[in-house]
């Protein structure tokens, strides 16, 4: 059947047959990626926040579908469509997607476990039961191997610093941080971008290239622009995402 897409009539029949297929899809032929785009249909269009999550759960547990995972430990994460607030439950599914081999969730459980480390000796830990912040670079990384932009970005600014938490110990070391914001710069973080701009322009991690810097001060100019993107700072820190 062809649809009229500027009809409204035509568009609504369209939406609904398309849950339909979703549903059968999901349901019936148990396909994990037709249950994955069920919730997004549920989460985008419906907006029935409540039903997406336990598809994305179900997804993620019986079938483990990594998005699903991910997703999943979003709504753990932001309490979103009355889905519990538990950073714990959050991590293991980030941690199970990674696992599974998607990019993001990678990221997220890095920046989840980094976080907690960092606040380690609060009144109150996000995570019952943090990982030490090592395992966190070490999700880091395997996102950023990924091709996780935010991933390397965030291993770049790790390595700038220098950091230790509770013992576990990771030493300032500019060839590696230069190594992973340029991989980011060049998987479109306009951070890292900067920031190799500045690395080049000191010789920093990298040997002293004023021309290289205004190349890449230039790249970052430009994907400001292309993004419309707030004021940059240069060498900025580790931030939640």
């Amino acid at each position: 059947m062809a649809y009229d897409l500027k009809n409204e009539d035509d568009v609504k029949q369209y939406v609904q047959n398309l849950g339909t297929e979703y549903r059968f899809g999901c349901f019936n032929e148990k396909k994990p990626e037709v249950c994955h785009l069920l919730g997004d249909f549920l989460e985008s269009i419906s907006k029935d926040y409540q039903k997406a999550s336990k598809v994305y759960r179900s997804n993620c547990d019986d079938y483990n579908f990594p998005k699903s995972c991910y997703k999943t430990g979003t709504y753990h994460l932001s309490g979103k469509g009355g889905v519990e607030v538990n950073g714990t439950k959050a991590f293991n599914y980030y941690e199970k997607g990674c696992n599974l081999g998607d990019s993001d969730s990678c990221f997220r459980a890095g920046w989840l476990s980094i976080l907690n480390a960092k606040k380690k000796g609060e009144s109150k830990q996000f995570l019952k039961n943090p990982n030490t912040f090592l395992q966190g670079v070490k999700c880091l990384t395997r996102g950023c191997e990924k091709n996780q932009a935010e991933a390397c970005h965030h291993l770049s600014s790790l390595y700038m610093d220098g950091n230790t938490v509770e013992g576990d110990a990771l030493q300032k070391d500019m060839e590696q941080a230069f190594s992973f914001a340029l991989k980011a710069c060049e998987l479109g973080q306009v951070h890292a971008c900067a920031n190799v701009s500045l690395m080049y322009k000191r010789g920093e991690g990298v040997d002293k290239d004023e021309k290289k810097s205004e190349v890449y001060r230039r790249i970052a100019l430009d994907k400001i622009g292309e993004a419309n993107a707030p004021q940059i700072t240069f060498q900025e820190g580790l931030k939640p995402a």
